[in-house]
């Protein structure tokens, strides 16, 4: 690049000029990385050395900078540098704080030090700064499927931060669920009764905002386009269909509750005075419209007891039911077992459960409940049997341990929720094709990958729940309410606003050209040369966000907008023409290269640790935050993901003479915890056939190992990197030193 003027800054901060010869780093920097300016200075991020750079850039031209001092996660808004290609050597965490401060260390310390100013100096002449994605969207509108509470509120919150929505609904008017209900579980302290669900007031305020359009009985046609201009497609039941311009979409579709005849042997289907929780609302709801308690379904008679069973086909290890709990069923019947006492104290309430579990109301609602008369029995249901207009429910009392029998003129099933998330395109045909219902498209992506957004194990809307919940595989659209989990009002409520945050988020870094989350405000974005690709088509299958198509030919057709940057097809393409402008195959390659590594015979091993960006690579910094040592064998390369790993890197690692190579991931599957969804199950996969290429060069296996790391785990990896340099002492420096 004839333009580029680089120019590196060692710290001396820190403690770093009192543990390694910053002067000799400097020697570094100008004689083996040819920078054109390299300087010291005593506190780098402190408003002095800050402006000594910016001082660079203006008077000297420098385009490219790196920085010797802390770790890149460190002091970002000190060193944020527009327009500048930037890369961070870490001295700071990644060596005088991971290694001991005594004498016998110095020596391998400051060879650390050099080789990561080696390696930035390598990187960054590789980088380019990154312009931005150029295919901007301008759509600022929101587009919110679904009118529940969870949908409602999602549109409220845009419109009060100045954004305007698109409510679709499918049926004739809003509300769902908690239209139907009579009460909703208590939200706030003192959590002792039932309150009102306020959903009325909630749709009067929708109705007469400016700022929403309501389209009810409708759906969704058609969905095309990426963040920042989606091109929707809605038809309307009795009217014209409509298209909208759409920044980024919430799809709040909610849940059906399971069905009870599927559990006959607890009464469901076969007695009318057995009936699931939502029954019960509407029959409640309608008993006070009339001013009149809870009538028996059966005869109108009245209600003198009533038993509700928990878990009721929930909870299921046999694989017949929903093997998991919905959350909010033991405080739904709490509620709703006070509808019956506060309307007649002498009624007999009856909770039978398994683990009584009331989230966010701590005991208050259940003590209030027992101060009622409510009465809570640890036990498991076998039957409910109808006889006439009562039903006897025989149980196993368990804190008895005995059987037992309790009548009751209406038993209430704690039936859980099933998620309206549309087609699951994991789903085997075959699968599809034995179910009683067939699944019914929501958003009708126009997606290669299928028409909806990917599901989790019981057929919820794929999202990360520790590190990003309501976030989809699809970019730009964000799922809210019980389509992402099962949860109660509250935390709907909750959920819908933090889809809310999140889609504003996308819309706003879409029309920037820039990426969004976990990179959220990263600039570069994948370039293919196109001339050189074989049409393997590798990428386009493993981009686990849909940010790849394909054209009439085969190529692959890039939207940079749907693109989460994770590098993954990086990784994946076998001829390397995939990169972004500050990350690619030559810029870890130059890293790789660029470190110093002893020959065969000094007894100082370089073992490469390629580490994700994302939970690693923190773990690593943390590990010398805490002081926890490790190895000065070791050099450690942050990628963005695994999945971005391109086998090229390990075939250069073996070359230049490493005698290790320990890739650091995320944990992969159904509980994932990969930033990306599939890069570290793909890097696992990809990295499984690396065996056989050692084995033809005659390496031993385990000099290629990987292993899954967790963000907290500052304690476990360095003592996984010194369990591997000690397992590479012990098979011995790699033949392939004399050959580099």
């Amino acid at each position: 690049m004839a333009d580029m003027k680089t120019a590196a800054y060692v710290c001396k901060g820190c403690g770093i000029g009192e543990r390694v010869d910053t002067a000799q780093m400097a020697k570094v920097a100008t004689k083996e990385g040819k920078m054109h300016l390299v300087r010291e200075h005593d506190f780098l991020c402190s408003a002095a050395g800050v402006q000594s750079i910016r001082d660079d850039i203006d008077k000297e031209g420098v385009t490219h900078v790196v920085i010797a001092a802390c770790s890149r996660r460190a002091k970002t808004e000190a060193f944020d540098l527009p327009g500048v290609a930037l890369a961070r050597a870490n001295i700071r965490e990644g060596v005088i704080w991971a290694r001991p401060d005594t004498e016998e260390a110095r020596e391998t310390t400051q060879e650390m030090a050099d080789d990561y100013l080696r390696m930035g100096c390598g990187e960054l002449k590789k980088m380019k700064f990154p312009g931005g994605n150029p295919q901007t969207g301008h759509a600022k509108r929101l587009l919110v499927v679904g009118g529940g509470i969870s949908g409602l509120t999602a549109a409220l919150e845009a419109s009060r931060t100045g954004y305007q929505v698109v409510l679709v609904e499918k049926s004739a008017k809003l509300g769902g669920w908690t239209a139907e209900m009579y009460r909703r579980m208590p939200f706030r302290e003192p959590y002792a009764e039932p309150q009102d669900t306020g959903i009325d007031e909630l749709i009067k305020e929708v109705s007469g905002d400016a700022n929403i359009k309501i389209v009810t009985n409708a759906v969704i046609a058609k969905t095309d386009g990426a963040p920042g201009r989606f091109k929707v497609d809605i038809s309307v039941e009795s009217g014209p269909s409509l298209t909208e311009e759409i920044g980024a979409i919430i799809q709040a579709t909610g849940f059906s509750t399971y069905d009870i005849a599927k559990l006959p042997e607890l009464g469901g289907g076969k007695s009318p005075n057995v009936v699931d929780q939502a029954t019960l609302e509407r029959l409640a709801k309608e008993a006070a419209g009339k001013g009149q308690p809870i009538r028996r379904p059966s005869d109108g008679g009245e209600v003198k007891s009533v038993v509700f069973v928990q878990c009721a086909g929930q909870r299921d290890e046999s694989g017949k039911h929903l093997s998991y709990c919905s959350g909010f069923c033991c405080g739904a019947s709490i509620k709703q077992a006070m509808y019956f006492k506060d309307a007649n104290p002498a009624v007999d309430t009856a909770i039978i459960y398994d683990d009584l579990r009331v989230p966010g109301n701590g005991e208050d609602f259940y003590r209030s409940a027992q101060k009622k008369g409510v009465t809570f029995t640890k036990g498991k249901v076998s039957s409910v049997e109808a006889t006439g207009d009562t039903c006897e429910v025989k149980f196993r009392d368990l804190i008895l341990d005995e059987d037992a029998i309790a009548a009751a003129d209406l038993v209430v099933l704690a039936t859980g929720q099933v998620p309206n998330s549309g087609v699951n395109i994991d789903m085997p045909a075959e699968e599809v094709a034995k179910m009683e219902v067939k699944p019914i498209s929501i958003l009708n992506l126009n997606y290669r990958q299928g028409k909806d957004m990917p599901q989790l194990a019981h057929g919820f809307t794929d999202s990360h729940f520790i590190c990003f919940p309501y976030e989809t595989r699809r970019t730009g659209i964000y799922s809210a309410g019980p389509v992402r989990r099962p949860m109660d009002l509250a935390q709907a409520t909750e959920d819908a606003t933090g889809a809310t945050l999140k889609a504003i988020q996308s819309m706003e870094n879409a029309e920037l050209g820039r990426a969004a989350h976990p990179r959220s405000g990263d600039l570069s974005y994948p370039i293919v040369q196109l001339d050189g690709c074989t049409q393997c088509k590798r990428c386009t299958v493993e981009c686990p966000f849909g940010a790849i198509d394909e054209d009439e030919k085969t190529y692959p057709v890039f939207n940079e907008s749907r693109c989460r940057r994770c590098g993954t097809c990086m990784g994946a393409c076998p001829v390397r023409v995939i990169s972004f402008e500050n990350y690619s195959c030559d810029t870890v390659g130059a890293q790789i290269k660029a470190v110093d590594v002893p020959d065969e015979f000094s007894e100082k091993p370089r073992i490469l640790v390629l580490a994700c960006e994302n939970d690693a690579y923190p773990a690593i910094d943390m590990a010398g935050m805490q002081k926890n040592c490790y190895s000065a064998f070791v050099r450690v390369i942050p990628v963005r993901c695994l999945g971005s790993v391109n086998t090229i890197w390990i075939t250069d690692a073996l070359s230049a003479g490493f005698d290790g190579i320990m890739m650091l991931g995320c944990k992969h599957g159904d509980d994932y915890q990969c930033h990306f969804v599939k890069g570290s199950e793909l890097a696992s996969v990809r990295m499984s056939k690396i065996d056989d290429t050692l084995k033809q060069l005659s390496l031993e296996v385990e000099r290629v190992i990987s292993h899954e790391v967790a963000i907290t785990d500052m304690g476990r990896v360095p003592q996984l990197i010194n369990d591997y340099a000690a397992k590479i002492n012990e098979i011995g420096m790699s033949p392939l030193k004399g050959f580099a």
